[in-house]
């Protein structure tokens, strides 16, 4: 079954629409109550999204206060006001406005992280039979005034809280008289246990127990506490009121003049003694002649108490360095060699300062270095652009310093030496060295340097001897002697293509000459041939013959 609480606003339509949506899941079956446990896969994945409803705000709370987590709601401005009212029942958690692109989301966070550890709140679980009622001056001079929140509060300021406890009403039940009440600041899990018993009847005192064992035989138990004959004294009668330490105006049974709190609040006072309290945590100690001291409340790094015990050790609250360390936590390290490269040279590459054991680079107009030894600058310009002009005008008398007094005056810092083209191009670079490979765009030649920048600033650079350069030509020489011979070769071919047809068609001419030769006849001694005979008809004539 599910309560919903509607809002005072009746034209809050995100209300119902909330409403009808979980309606449906619930009438579908779908819905799983959280069981409050972290489902997480190896990856660090959520893997019940799907299979457990989300979790109630009352749930949230619960888990933010057992686990002292302080909550950041970052939110866009339409839901702001939604997710505000959400934060005020969390304890520990606020809410900030998000752009609607997120650009904002590291200063929001930044600064309302600010807000928060800045911040001292304190909080108990007291029921409405006891009132608590907080007062603190929060590090000021003025006097106290009722606040159980101090703000702005910075890394080493002390606050004192203190706590006035105030009894409403005796509970119906006689088993709720005796309430342990926890007090606690909000996002530090570390607490005060005040187990408080309230004296809600008068039964006890007419069932007095007079020389109790609990009170050592030296006086009567009534109501729970001991009253011990006059020369006893203690919670149980055990300490001589003789042998007591005389009380002045310096001294106290159990505090100093600095406060009125017995054994710092982390003991008890027994016979003038502090019995100190003991710790859930074994290894974390409580000491003191007043209990003001503990091995467990310096200053942590990287999440360890004086950086760990290979560093240091806590000792009444302040860390005590080991031999060749240093800082509030002891993380300085003393010594400067872990900032010098293996193979040696200066200290982060002269272009830092060596911090607690760790290179801080600096920024030059050049750029920015970085690095583990400041060796990189990858924001830098080009070296091998600087020294080429060095190099030219030391080595070829060209460039951009060819002149004499260019060269000596912008290349102090430079030193360059020969060597032969072959063995440079053979040469291995050794640690701190490069190879460059310029070019001269005036001379049209090429040439490679090596160069290690020393430990006083300077340059040492060995530069080939003898320059690549390409060979000076006579482009128009070459243009017009490849358009003549291009030319003439182009003529000769047409001569030669003209003298082969020639040829080809005076052939094609005798040929024909000697086929017509061939074909001729010759009539005079041709016995086919036969003169031609021409036969006339009269066709009037008619031959008769007569008989006789």
């Amino acid at each position: 079954m599910y309560v919903f609480t509607t809002c005072s606003d009746p034209e809050d339509k995100n209300t119902y629409l909330l409403l009808d949506f979980l309606f449906f899941w619930e009438l579908a079956g779908l819905i799983v109550p959280n069981d409050g446990m972290c489902h997480l896969n190896s990856e660090g994945y959520y893997t019940h999204a799907e299979i457990l409803d989300y979790p109630s705000v009352e749930a949230i709370r619960h888990k933010v206060k057992d686990n002292s987590i302080n909550v950041i709601f970052a939110v866009t401005k339409d839901v702001f006001k939604t997710y505000k009212r959400l934060s005020d029942h969390i304890e520990g958690s606020s809410c900030a406005v998000l752009t609607t692109d997120s650009s904002n989301v590291v200063n929001l966070v930044r600064e309302e992280y600010k807000k928060i550890s800045s911040t001292i709140q304190m909080r108990d679980n007291a029921t409405h039979h006891v009132k608590i009622s907080y007062y603190s001056a929060c590090g000021k001079d003025g006097p106290e005034i009722p606040t159980s929140k101090c703000d702005n509060v910075r890394v080493g300021d002390e606050i004192t809280f203190t706590l006035h406890i105030e009894l409403n009403s005796c509970p119906s039940d006689p088993r709720d008289w005796r309430e342990v009440i926890q007090i606690s600041p909000i996002g530090i899990n570390e607490s005060l246990i005040i187990d408080l018993e309230m004296l809600c009847g008068c039964e006890c005192e007419s069932q007095r127990k007079t020389l109790s064992e609990q009170c050592n035989a030296r006086g009567s138990l009534v109501c729970g506490v001991c009253e011990c004959d006059e020369t006893f004294i203690g919670t149980n009668c055990q300490c001589l009121s003789d042998t007591m330490p005389s009380k002045s105006e310096n001294n106290h049974f159990c505090h100093d003049n600095t406060t009125q709190v017995d054994c710092s609040g982390r003991g008890l006072c027994s016979c003038g003694v502090c019995q100190c309290d003991k710790r859930a945590n074994s290894n974390e100690v409580i000491s003191g002649k007043y209990c003001q001291c503990d091995n467990f409340s310096c200053e942590r790094h990287e999440q360890k108490i004086c950086s760990g015990p290979e560093h240091g050790t806590c000792e009444c609250g302040k860390c005590a360095c080991k031999t060749g360390w240093a800082g509030a936590a002891c993380e300085c390290q003393l010594s400067k060699e872990s900032c010098r490269p293996a193979g040696g040279g200066q200290l982060c590459s002269g272009k830092g300062t060596c911090e607690c054991g760790i290179c801080k680079c600096q920024s030059t107009p050049q750029g920015y270095f970085s690095g583990q030894y400041c060796e990189l600058c990858p924001t830098c310009s080009n070296r091998c652009d600087k020294l080429q002009d060095c190099v030219q005008c030391q080595m070829y008398k060209s460039g951009k310093f060819k002149n004499l007094q260019d060269c000596l005056g912008n290349c102090t810092s430079v030193k360059t030496t020969s060597l032969d083209n072959d063995a440079i191009e053979k040469y291995e670079l050794i640690k701190g060295e490069k190879k460059c490979t310029a070019y001269d765009d005036v001379n049209k030649c090429k040439f490679t340097f090596i160069f290690k920048e020393m430990d006083d600033g300077t340059d040492e650079v060995r530069a080939q001897r003898e320059p690549d350069c390409w060979l000076k030509v006579a482009i128009l020489r070459i243009l017009c002697g490849g358009a003549g011979a291009i030319l003439g070769i182009g003529l000769a071919t047409l001569l030669l293509w003209k003298l082969i047809t020639r040829i080809q068609d005076h052939r094609e001419y005798m040929r024909f000459e000697k086929e017509k030769l061939l074909a001729e006849w010759k009539t005079n001694n041709n016995p086919l041939y036969r003169q031609a005979t021409s036969t006339f008809k009269n066709p009037m004539f008619r031959f008769s013959r007569r008989s006789n």
